[in-house]
């Protein structure tokens, strides 16, 4: 099984800002959170993070290490599964993006940010990662802690869908998607579960 993680909170998240690139930690829920999805998520055989700090401390506490930790062993970091880059717009609210361009950003995946990274160019990375975990997943869990644009990208692979079917997804704090990868085509178990925290996940692109 292919367990796509998105990580806990952090207070960008919590205050709806736009965050990708940027690397500020988990908050207090973020932790609640994290902590909620080790103790209900099966160990897996096989873990890999995004290199940002909010996913490699979710993955490490999946990992069975302590709050607070990034580098444990039996995390795998790979930067095919980090957040899409939002340019000038990371940290910032989505008010500040004009609606003009928002319309071209959802109806164009060649569409790029000033500064930034094009949701085709997201996919195209994480449909590689996706097709090189599959055989594994198909006979064991395997857990990947990425961030929203990544995994609606990965879902995308799994339906066989355009990108821009992403744009009409919605995933929370700490969510978790499951992808069967053991038949003919990828085949969607579950999307969006919840992470059995304190009810107060909140999700923003």
């Amino acid at each position: 099984m292919l367990i796509l993680v998105r990580h806990g909170q952090t207070d960008a998240n919590a205050r709806g800002l736009l965050l990708g690139r940027a690397d500020p930690p988990l908050n207090e829920t973020g932790y609640r959170q994290a902590c909620a999805l080790a103790a209900a998520l099966p160990r897996a055989e096989r873990i890999v993070s995004s290199p940002l700090t909010r996913a490699r401390q979710t993955a490490a506490l999946l990992a069975g290490a302590p709050p607070g930790t990034t580098d444990v062993e039996g995390v795998e970091v790979d930067a095919r599964w980090i957040e899409m880059d939002y340019g000038d717009l990371d940290g910032r609210p989505a008010s500040a993006l004009d609606e003009t361009s928002w319309r071209t950003w959802r109806q164009d995946p060649d569409f790029v940010p000033a500064g930034g990274e094009s949701l085709a160019a997201v996919c195209a990375r994480v449909r590689e990662a996706c097709l090189e975990l599959a055989d594994e997943a198909a006979s064991a869990d395997v857990v990947v802690v990425s961030h929203v644009s990544p995994i609606k990208a990965a879902i995308t692979w799994a339906l066989g869908v355009g990108h821009e079917v992403g744009w009409r997804m919605f995933l929370t704090d700490a969510a978790v998607c499951r992808i069967d990868t053991s038949g003919r085509v990828p085949l969607l178990l579950a999307f969006n579960g919840p992470c059995s925290g304190d009810g107060s996940d909140r999700a923003h692109r």
